[in-house]
Formats: structure tokens, C-alpha cells, sequence
């Protein structure tokens, strides 16, 4: 029967939207409810009105395999997604996330949502793997590792940018004369060359933005969520922020004056402007009336890289790259208005791949086709919330191994493990190892079972420049 030219599922309660959105290379300890001295008010508010994980972790301590295993709520060991593609690697042939694999975004589309990916893909940069042949309706964004926020000149902005040698052939740092542009050898790199071969498109056609990125994803952002409001749907909203090139713009400049080092000063601005576009986007879903059926997932999709950007993990030991806490820990907040108790401090270790799960269940889309390693945070939140949700969480990049058991963690970086008690020692300042022989062996025994149920690597790491 229809009534109004409808179906009659359109009498259904709404199923509820859900939103991703991932800041890139923010550290554990930069946010104002982690401890963190940059103002966020938005991010904080977030909190306050869901849940903060203190012990939430990605599934490697960088970008594009973390960033795999949050679109299949599996490990990226899985399918050999072990290592990350840099620059013209991402353009290879079959690199990318693999096409066996189906995405959260291909999952709630066949179920009736409207899905868009604003911002960083860095999961395949052909044909084959473009976000709109992986379950996205829309796409507007890059597909590479990273992105310049304006085009050249960077009018309107501070840009810090790596270079072996200063323009006097020394070392440390050169500004510009109008201090617009600087250069800082102190990490004995280049800038890596990010736009090249990498434009910003709309679907797969290149668009000449003006503005920031950070200013033009949340404002496309909130344009799909106007747009699509009457239905559920899913949004992937990937901020390129903090990651480099470090671009800061001269107002949100201006608001941290007071910070001496130009360096934190710009990374202070970034940061800033994310938190601000992160609270347009929930006075969006305010002004449609629909943020009580919306579940929102904030996170990084690893730690900050400290010497790069200035990122703070503390407290942790660490950061990008590593598998100390550093580099594995983030800010993880999931907010969702009636459903999730406001201002709820959880514990409990989780996952990145636990949102996913989440999403799928509360979407009610078909059982997964695979087997996921993600599971459902809801009962977390119930009047006798579950003790725990994982036995074991593991991490393998190469020789880089990790393995949390409760508050026991092992770690090795080629070498042999080493042993922590994350209940007394989340800093990881005292290797208990050598007292506690039988604990290791038990431990390291678990990882290698699980490592062999795991892909050999797809690729074998970031690409390595040819002999002349």
C-alpha cells in the first residue's frame, strides 16, 4: 500500500545517521579533555555530550592501514595492508584497499543510506579503489596522503615547510621577509611534494578551491548533512588538519599571538581551526533537528608526530611511526544524544574498528561478509555496562610488533620484546621483561598465533627510490 506516493517504510522510525570524522596526526594529549592548553571548545563539548575513551587505539601508528581498518572494521593485517603508500606509490597498480574487501560505506549503502567521503581517501589512488567504486555517493576530497590548504602563492597564511638547507646554505631556520614563509632544516628533510598528481576533485573531477581545506571540508560537510537530513545517512568527514605542510591562516594566527615559537604557533592555529569546523558541523545537525538520531565518532588515525608538528602524546611514550602508546593511543570520542550517557569517562581498551561495528549494528544494515575484528561499544553504555570488549588487541607493521592483554603490553622493534604494565605504567618507562619471563613467553605465544592467521604484505612498505 502506498500513502502520498510513499512506501509504507517511510512509517518507520528513522534509523540513525552516522558520522566519522577523523583528524589526522592529532596526538593523545593535545585535546583540551585529554589535558591539552590549545583551546577546544568543540571537541571538548563533543565529549560532554558522549563518552571520552582514555585507553581508545587505532590499529597502526599511521595513516593510510589505520585508516583501512576503520572502512572494514578488520585489520589491515588481514589483507595485507600492513605498510603505507607515500606519494607516486599511491598511483601503482593495486594499491589500495583491497577489492575483496567491503566497506562500511558499501555496507550502509545497500542498506538505504546516503554515504559521502569529504576529505583524505589515501586508500588507492586508481581507478579501481576512487571512493565512489568503494560504497561513497559523493566524493570531495584527494585521494594521496596529504594536501597543501590553499594553492601557491598561500596567500593569507604562514607556511612552515622542511628543507635540508636553509637559502644561505646553513641550518635551523629562514623567514621570509613579510615571516609568511619559513624553512627549518631540524628534521634534515624536504617537504614532500603532496600535490603532485594528487588535485583536490569533486567525484573524480578537479576543482580550483580558494579556500582553506579545513574551512572548505566542513563547509561541504555541513552542505551534505543539510542536503540529506530527510534521510539516513553516513558521512566520512576526513580532515586533512594537523597533518603537514603546516599552513596556518593570518586571523587564526593572530588569535595565538602569545605563543613565542612560531613553530607550536601555527600547529596551536591548525589545530583551532579543526575544532571550529568540528562545532559547525554539530550546529548543523542542531539547526535540522536531527543530532538525537545522529551517532557521531571522533578520533585520530594515530598519534601525533611530535618533532614534525610539535604534537603532544603526552602522557604517553612516543608518537607517529612507533608502537609505544604514542604512536597507538588517541583522542576517541563517541557522542550520540539519549543513547550514550553525556559526560561518560570509559576505561575500557578499545578500538578503531569498534566504531565500525557500532555503525553497522545500529544502522541495522546485512550481516558483514567477513568476520569482523571491530565489535559493538553499546554495551559499554547499558545500566550493567560489559567489563571489557576485547581479550587481546594486536598490532603488526613489519618487525614493529605489539600485543595489550588487560593491562599487560608487549613490544618489539626487531629486537626482543619488551613488557609493560599499562595500569602503572602507561608512560612505558620501566621494561619488566626480565621479571616476568613466563608472562612474555604466554604473550608473545598469543601474537604469533594470531600474526598467522594474517595476509603477507600486499607491498612491501613506502617505496624506495630506483639506482641510477
Amino acid at each position: 500500500m502506498l500513502v502520498g506516493g510513499l512506501g509504507l517504510a517511510q512509517s518507520k522510525a528513522p534509523r540513525p545517521n552516522v558520522i566519522f570524522i577523523v583528524a589526522d596526526d592529532l596526538g593523545y594529549g593535545e585535546p583540551g579533555c585529554y589535558g591539552g592548553k590549545i583551546p577546544t571548545p568543540n571537541i571538548d563539548a563533543l565529549a560532554a555530550r558522549g563518552a571520552r575513551f582514555t585507553n581508545g587505539y587505532v590499529t597502526t601508528p599511521f595513516c593510510a592501514p589505520s585508516r583501512a581498518a576503520l572502512m572494514t572494521g578488520r585489520y589491515g593485517t588481514r589483507y595485507g595492508f600492513e605498510f603505507m603508500p607515500l606519494g607516486a606509490q599511491n598511483k601503482e597498480d593495486g594499491i589500495g584497499l583491497s577489492l575483496e574487501e567491503h566497506t562500511i560505506a558499501e555496507q550502509l549503502r545497500d542498506a538505504g543510506y546516503a554515504t559521502s567521503l569529504v576529505g583524505k581517501w589515501h586508500l588507492g589512488g586508481t581507478a579501481p579503489f576512487h571512493p565512489q567504486r568503494r560504497g561513497f555517493d559523493e566524493f570531495f576530497g584527494f585521494v594521496m596522503e596529504g594536501h597543501y590548504y590553499v594553492p601557491q602563492p598561500w596567500s593569507g597564511h604562514t607556511t612552515w615547510l622542511r628543507h635540508k638547507m636553509l637559502p644561505d646554505g646553513g641550518t635551523g631556520r629562514w623567514s621570509s621577509p613579510d615571516g609568511h614563509i619559513i624553512w627549518t632544516t631540524h628534521l634534515n628533510q624536504n617537504e614532500p611534494d603532496y600535490d603532485a598528481d594528487n588535485p583536490l576533485l569533486r567525484s573524480s573531477q578537479p576543482v580550483d578551491e580558494k579556500e582553506n581545506l579545513t574551512n572548505a571540508f566542513t563547509r561541504e560537510a555541513c552542505d551534505f548533512i543539510r542536503r540529506r537530513q530527510s534521510q539516513p545517512f553516513f558521512l566520512y568527514l576526513a580532515y586533512n588538519a594537523v597533518h603537514s605542510p603546516m599552513q596556518a591562516t593570518d586571523a587564526w594566527m593572530s588569535k595565538f599571538a602569545y605563543i613565542n615559537d612560531v613553530h607550536r604557533r601555527i600547529f596551536a592555529a591548525m589545530l583551532a581551526q579543526l575544532d571550529e569546523g568540528l562545532g559547525k558541523v554539530t550546529k548543523t545537525l542542531d539547526d535540522c533537528h536531527i543530532s538525537e538520531r545522529t551517532m557521531i565518532v571522533f578520533l585520530s588515525d594515530n598519534g601525533g608526530p611530535t618533532d614534525e608538528l610539535t604534537s603532544s602524546n603526552a602522557p604517553l611514550r612516543g608518537m607517529k611511526g612507533s608502537m609505544w602508546e604514542g604512536g597507538l593511543r588517541v583522542p576517541f570520542i563517541v557522542s550520540w544524544p539519549g543513547k550514550i550517557p553525556t559526560g561518560r569517562v570509559v576505561d575500557t581498551p578499545v578500538i578503531s574498528m569498534d566504531a565500525t561495528a557500532t555503525a553497522l549494528e545500529v544502522a541495522g544494515s546485512a550481516p558483514p561478509k567477513a568476520k569482523l575484528d571491530g565489535v559493538n561499544l553499546l554495551p559499554l553504555f547499558a545500566e550493567n555496562p560489559a567489563a571489557s570488549l576485547h581479550e587481546d588487541l594486536f598490532w603488526r607493521v613489519g618487525k614493529k610488533n605489539a600485543l595489550r592483554q588487560g593491562n599487560w603490553k608487549i613490544i618489539r622493534n626487531g629486537g626482543p620484546w619488551e613488557l609493560y604494565d599499562l595500569g602503572s605504567d602507561m608512560s612505558e618507562t620501566h621494561d619488566l621483561a626480565a621479571q616476568h619471563l613466563d608472562k612474555v613467553q604466554e604473550l608473545e605465544s598469543t601474537w604469533e598465533r594470531w600474526s598467522a592467521e594474517q595476509a603477507p604484505p600486499a607491498w612491501g612498505g613506502p617505496a624506495k627510490k630506483k639506482a641510477k
